[in-house]
């Protein structure tokens, strides 16, 4: 099931916009048509508004890497079509105390 976000609805091929992709862990895509200078958190916000969740409890990811809220898509070199990963953020993680050993 796929959802069309962002200010510009056309599909015309422009040198300042991009069309993002974002991924959910669930395999539902929402796409997005930001300017290549605007800051990521405005996608992330967005993301999170229409998925109603907590922006803190998302790891946007792309090639593997976090992104941070005040990059922009110039800054990461990213291409039209580019795919980000949001995955909901696991905090903790290490091995079991020695206690429970």
């Amino acid at each position: 099931m796929s959802q069309q976000a962002g200010a510009v609805q056309d599909k015309k091929p422009s040198g300042d916009h991009i069309n993002l992709k974002v991924k959910g862990q669930d395999g539902n895509e929402v796409f997005f048509r930001i300017k290549r200078s605007t800051q990521m958190k405005k996608l992330m916000n967005a993301y999170c508004g229409r998925q109603s969740v907590d922006i803190a409890s998302i790891a946007f990811l792309f090639d593997g890497r976090r992104l941070r809220a005040e990059q922009t898509p110039d800054e990461l070199e990213m291409e039209d079509g580019d795919e980000i990963d949001a995955m909901l953020h696991q905090t903790g993680g290490t091995a079991c105390p020695s206690r429970y050993h």
